[in-house]
């Protein structure tokens, strides 16, 4: 009897405040349709990540208050793990496609839209008794790939990268080729880094 082949697994790791990780999730759900993959959404945490380093304060402020949303996400993923990557769509599109920086704001639609306990939701963030397993979340991602990278992180033939990060989400065959380009690069144990300069801003459509 010839057993069926596995669908291959992309293991995807997200901060929900990150605009890079937003866009190369969105990519990788197109590439679910045009590759036989399956993503698998995981939390990561740049506030964790950035835990007793020194910040611009700029970027320190947007990390502190990432906190928010990356404590809701963890309690979801804990209390609701199938729903995770639902829980990260209506999140991130609020965040990001909407602009709404009013995180209790939009923790609270995004709860309501998928018939989360809201209160509950809403509480998570202002205490931090499970930020030790918010912590351990990150220290998963960081042994992958290490801790002087950020977020996304995307694990695929039993190799992880940061990234890739992109400024636009790549649609259709062209997320397929972009991915088998990805795949290859994976395929050789010895690849570790490709990077220019961003000359473009992040852009959802």
């Amino acid at each position: 009897m010839t057993e069926t082949p596995q669908t291959p697994v992309v293991d995807f790791y997200f901060d929900p405040t990150c605009p890079f990780a937003w866009i190369t999730s969105r990519w990788m759900l197109e590439v679910e349709q045009v590759r036989d993959v399956e993503v698998r959404f995981h939390q990561m945490s740049l506030y964790m990540l950035n835990e007793g380093r020194e910040l611009d304060p700029d970027y320190r402020r947007h990390t502190d208050e990432g906190l928010i949303p990356g404590r809701a996400t963890l309690h979801v993923g804990t209390e609701r793990p199938e729903l995770l990557a639902d829980w990260y769509t209506a999140l991130g599109t609020r965040i990001h496609e909407q602009g709404n920086k009013d995180y209790e704001a939009v923790i609270a639609e995004a709860a309501e839209e998928l018939g989360l306990d809201t209160t509950a939701v809403l509480e998570s963030t202002r205490t931090d008794a499970a930020d030790d397993h918010l912590r351990e979340a990150q220290r998963r991602a960081e042994e992958l790939v290490g801790n002087d990278v950020g977020t996304p992180v995307v694990a695929l033939e039993g190799t992880a990268f940061f990234g890739p990060v992109m400024t636009r989400i790549a649609r259709g065959e062209q997320a397929g080729r972009i991915f088998d380009g990805a795949v290859a690069l994976a395929e050789f144990p010895y690849f570790y880094e490709l990077k220019r300069a961003r000359t473009t801003s992040p852009e959802f459509d």
